[in-house]
């Protein structure tokens, strides 16, 4: 007859030595997933408008693919967060973000942003700015500049609609860049411009010159609409915002895209034009393309050094 009191102590030990086998594997998953967070680019993301959101979902459904994961999520409104950002990812308030493990700091909210937090942002982090329209003024771009060389952080500037801004770079460092003029079209609800400098428009009216002029007279009217242009004169800075020519253009015609076309002339009777037609419904600041460019521009975000960088 089986005597179950002398197999009790063998199947204990067993089960044991089993409990113990899981305990050590649960322990590696642990370690191997904290060893692959570690490897990761940590991002920051400030503003929570519709390129904050791409950005915050890509990174949450394909972070972990692209070695990107959240370090902070910061809006004005933190109740836009609830229920769409995980608790320990919203900053309630921006200036907590010295308290958070960063790799990277992506603004994507307004040129006051990148004045007011710029050099904080850089004294911990590379920063991605999204609102290059902030560097038009001198005092701004020079302090951010500044910062990253102490630092040794990187000032990352997105192409976004620019097409060729590389091209635009090489051309300018190698000094033979003669002049650069941007053209913006869109359809008028597009635009967010101030001093009411579009508020009369009427559908099927056509095509408007709303403004033609230096990238730095032109952007406190529309600092929202000409970021394209702001990192086509970072590019170009020999010419600078001031020698920049930046035109928007309001056309009804354009329901469905909008149009960026880059003239660019260089020494000895060279130029070369572009035409970028991006994706966009009416109403729409920031076509669809512009999107996925600058989800590359991120991808980019790996540290070059303490200095500007267009990517």
């Amino acid at each position: 007859m089986l005597n179950f009191d002398l197999l009790y102590p063998i199947i204990q030990c067993k089960a044991g030595a089993q409990l113990q086998r899981e305990t050590q594997n649960r322990r590696r998953i642990i370690y191997w997933v904290m060893a692959d967070k570690s490897k990761m680019m940590k991002v920051g993301i400030v503003g929570y408008g519709h390129l904050g959101q791409y950005l915050v979902e890509r990174i949450q459904r394909e972070g972990a693919a692209a070695g990107l994961c959240l370090a902070f999520v910061w809006n004005r409104n933190t109740e836009k967060l609830r229920g769409s950002v995980h608790q320990e990812h919203i900053l309630e308030q921006l200036t907590q973000f010295t308290e958070r493990d960063v790799d990277v700091i992506v603004e994507v909210c307004h040129p006051r942003i990148v004045e007011e937090f710029g050099v904080q942002f850089l004294s911990r982090a590379h920063f991605l700015v999204g609102s290059p329209t902030a560097l038009a003024d001198p005092q701004v771009d020079a302090q951010l500049r500044r910062a990253a060389v102490h630092h040794g952080k990187t000032l990352y500037v997105p192409s976004g609609a620019l097409w060729g801004g590389q091209d635009i770079q090489r051309l300018n460092n190698s000094g033979v860049l003669k002049s650069l003029s941007i053209r913006m079209s869109k359809h008028p609800s597009c635009f967010r411009l101030s001093g009411g400098l579009l508020s009369d428009w009427s559908e099927g009216e056509g095509r408007r010159v709303l403004f033609s002029g230096s990238v730095a007279d032109l952007w406190p009217l529309a600092p929202n609409n000409v970021n394209t242009m702001a990192a086509a004169a970072i590019a170009a800075d020999s010419l600078g915002f001031a020698g920049v020519t930046g035109e928007i253009v309001s056309d009804t015609r354009l329901s469905e895209f909008h149009v960026v076309e880059v003239e660019a002339t260089g020494a000895d009777g060279f130029s070369v034009t572009t035409v970028r037609r991006n994706p966009a419904r009416p109403g729409a600041v920031t076509g669809s393309a512009t999107y996925g460019s600058f989800w590359s521009s991120l991808l980019c975000c790996e540290g070059h050094g303490g200095r500007v960088y267009l990517c």
